[in-house]
């Protein structure tokens, strides 16, 4: 791998302040919507608008950081289309690690008195979304934020970290920046706090094990975007598509905690070494 093209991602402040300012602006607007006493079409319509468009901003500022720089953007070309680092070992981590680490939760929840049920099938999502099918949400929104985090955000913290640090950095700035998601009524964040501080902190812990789990498949592929997507599309539709109880996701992040340690055991070069190794 060229690390001198990571030197060239060279605007963290930028692209992490308007990344997290301009969705901050939008979510919290459509927030406050949420919980109006009015309910009209042209107040669902602004804030189903309102949550898409603060879905959006990151890719947009990475969008425009990648056509100030040439360099980048035969890069991020070159990431998307070439695949130079397809794998398909890796790929079907891609898709199936989350799947099968929440049939493994479920399957452990039922030691515990939990029904079986969990494994219904109910078509339906847990949450609500203003417009938009909640399904459509949970297609869309990682693909446009794997577009962001990793065609510029995580290489642009690894220029700088190791990748552990760059991962551990990433996590904590993602929980923050799904803060107003939990204020907007009937959100699927909104949901999680709902239910407790057990699952509130699962969901925040979760980020953590989740983003080395993803820096690691992204990096082992050649810095693969599409590999990124397809882990968090994965991730989206597994904790969704079943009828699943809270304490075995719970359950879930323990069986992943697992898996990273291993990850980090087996490619401690690859997380503590400053150099971009895959």
């Amino acid at each position: 791998m060229d690390n001198k093209i990571i030197e060239k991602y060279n605007k963290p402040i930028f692209f992490y302040g308007l990344s997290l300012v301009i969705p901050w602006i939008f979510w919290f607007g459509a927030a406050y919507i949420s919980h109006t006493q009015e309910s009209n079409r042209y107040l669902i319509l602004t804030q189903g608008v309102l949550s898409i468009l603060g879905l959006l901003a990151p890719v947009f500022v990475a969008l425009y950081l990648f056509l100030s720089e040439r360099e980048l953007y035969y890069d991020l070309k070159k990431r998307i289309f070439k695949q130079n680092g397809f794998s398909p070992v890796y790929t079907v981590l891609a898709l199936l690690l989350i799947f099968v680490s929440m049939v493994a939760a479920q399957f452990i929840s039922l030691l515990f008195g939990h029904d079986i049920n969990q494994f219904y099938i109910s078509g339906s999502p847990s949450f609500t979304s203003a417009i938009f099918s909640p399904w459509f949400i949970l297609i869309f929104a990682p693909i446009v934020e794997e577009l962001a985090w990793h065609s510029y955000g995580t290489d642009t913290l690894r220029r700088k970290y190791c990748l552990f640090n760059t991962s551990m950095i990433f996590a904590l700035y993602w929980v923050f920046w799904h803060l107003p998601l939990s204020f907007i009524d009937g959100y699927y964040h909104s949901n999680v706090v709902a239910e407790g501080i057990l699952y509130s902190l699962n969901f925040v812990f979760s980020l953590f094990v989740f983003v080395i789990l993803m820096n690691w498949l992204y990096y082992k592929t050649n810095r693969n975007i599409l590999i990124a997507i397809l882990f968090h599309l994965s991730a989206n539709i597994s904790n969704e598509i079943f009828a699943t109880h809270p304490d075995s996701k719970v359950i879930q992040t323990v069986l992943l905690m697992f898996v990273a340690i291993i990850v980090l055991i087996k490619d401690k070069k690859m997380f503590f070494s400053k150099e971009v190794i895959n």
